[in-house]
């Protein structure tokens, strides 16, 4: 297994319609969470991923699984919940480049997770486990499911990946969220922040300074997300390097581009072709999801995704 990721995908409403979701009259139904997502792109690239969660025994669980299983990822520690619900969110676009998410997953089935859901098997033969720090913030059995996960990765020998992944209104406080994402982070071999988690974290400063504050509190790599500047990488063995970013004349989306983002990076770490190519990859993932309608729908398999990266837009359009 390449890559194991835990954690809440949700039923996904999009208005059929722009403008204020209160005038919407149709939806379409999709599914969308930062770990599925990332599992999703890992396997349109042609690797192998496992999603583990808990969902609600209710037709949206129903459905999210038979999608996700449907996009070759392996869903056999999925658990399912009798009384809790599979938690759903809306996208509003409201109107150009302003896109709203209204979360509605307060005591889902996702929340319930607990440290029984994970044996050995889980995570003991993936290569890396990623983590986000929407996780977490669901509840304290999610946080101890966490904990756990991290034990058993790192008594593996699996490497942990760790996407910030900033909620901060599904945090019971500021210093809670402060409090915990340093901790994940620490105890990560790779962070994969965002510039307003960074300064969320550390204050206001420049993402070189950033990556150092990362570096003080315990993170051997650090690859930041700059949004359409690209992204900037650091290591033990590389020094920190800005990643130029691929340029996108429309964005349609821009959720999920962090996701794919993850998705890219960890495909280049899975084929050892360096940090500067592996965050380069997942510079042209983000950018390119930001192009469709959609969490995952915009998701490239690798032809499309060469073909994108070596500037052949127009082949990937047809």
């Amino acid at each position: 297994m390449d890559v194991v990721t835990i954690g809440e995908t949700m039923t996904l409403f999009t208005p059929k319609e722009s403008g204020m979701l209160r005038h919407a009259k149709s939806f379409s139904m999709q599914f969308g969470g930062a770990e599925s997502n990332v599992a999703i792109g890992l396997n349109r690239l042609g690797y192998q991923s496992r999603w583990i969660s808990r969902l609600g025994e209710d037709e949206f669980g129903d459905a999210m699984e038979s999608f996700i299983r449907g996009e070759g990822v392996d869903v056999s520690h999925v658990t399912r919940d009798k009384i809790a619900p599979t938690g759903v969110f809306f996208k509003e676009f409201r109107r150009m480049n302003d896109t709203r998410v209204y979360y509605y997953r307060k005591e889902s089935a996702a929340s319930k997770m607990s440290p029984e859901m994970l044996n050995e098997d889980a995570i003991s033969d993936a290569t890396f486990l990623h983590l986000t720090g929407i996780t977490p913030a669901l509840s304290k059995s999610c946080r101890d499911t966490m904990e756990k996960a991290i034990s058993l990765a790192k008594n593996s020998g699996t490497q942990i990946v760790f996407d910030p992944n900033l909620r901060l209104k599904i945090w019971q406080d500021e210093e809670s969220a402060r409090h915990f994402i340093k901790m994940y982070a620490a105890a990560s071999n790779i962070v994969l922040p965002g510039l307003e988690e960074a300064e969320f974290l550390f204050g206001v400063s420049t993402p070189e300074e950033y990556v150092k504050q990362f570096h003080s509190i315990g993170c051997n790599t650090v690859i930041m997300k700059l949004g359409k500047e690209g992204s900037i990488i650091s290591s033990s063995s590389v020094p920190i390097t800005r990643v130029k970013g691929f340029t996108v004349e429309r964005v349609i989306d821009p959720i999920g581009a962090g996701d794919a983002f993850a998705a890219g990076v960890l495909s280049g770490l899975i084929d050892g072709i360096g940090l500067h190519e592996a965050a380069r990859r997942g510079n042209a993932m983000g950018a390119l999801v930001t192009m469709v309608n959609g969490d995952s729908e915009g998701l490239p398999n690798r032809r499309d995704l060469e073909l994108f990266m070596n500037g052949n837009m127009i082949d990937v359009m047809r």
